[in-house]
């Protein structure tokens, strides 16, 4: 069983950094990609950004400069640094691995529970 755990959510101020950690636990043969998203209220969740198992990155064009995705393959670890917060970045973040946990098995993907962060004065 593949459990994700995130991490590091709560109130920001405008302006201020977010450093959000993704903790990934179970059976994992590979990882293919990991990454966060985010949904707002009354919105669609989208895709914050992610990063593949040759450390390529992928962003979401609105929020290129903003923020990066790392990964610590030891620590079976994502993070998600984030800066100059704004309120309309207030959504509940979600961890997203993509993970073969057998080598015969197909990939699939897996979602943490989700971390409340809000942007507010």
């Amino acid at each position: 069983q593949v459990q994700l755990v995130e991490s590091g959510g709560g109130l920001v101020q405008p302006g201020g950094s977010l450093n959000l950690s993704c903790t990934i636990s179970g059976t994992i043969f590979h990882y293919h990609r990991l990454g966060w998203y985010r949904q707002a209220p009354g919105k669609q969740r989208e895709l914050v950004g992610e990063i593949d198992a040759y450390d390529r990155s992928n962003y979401a064009d609105s929020l290129k400069g903003r923020l990066a995705v790392s990964r610590d393959n030891h620590e079976n670890t994502v993070y998600l640094q984030m800066n100059n917060l704004k309120p309309e970045d207030t959504a509940v973040y979600y961890c997203n691995a993509l993970i073969q946990t057998r080598s015969w098995e197909s990939w699939r993907d897996y979602w943490g529970q989700g971390t409340q962060v809000t942007v507010s004065s």
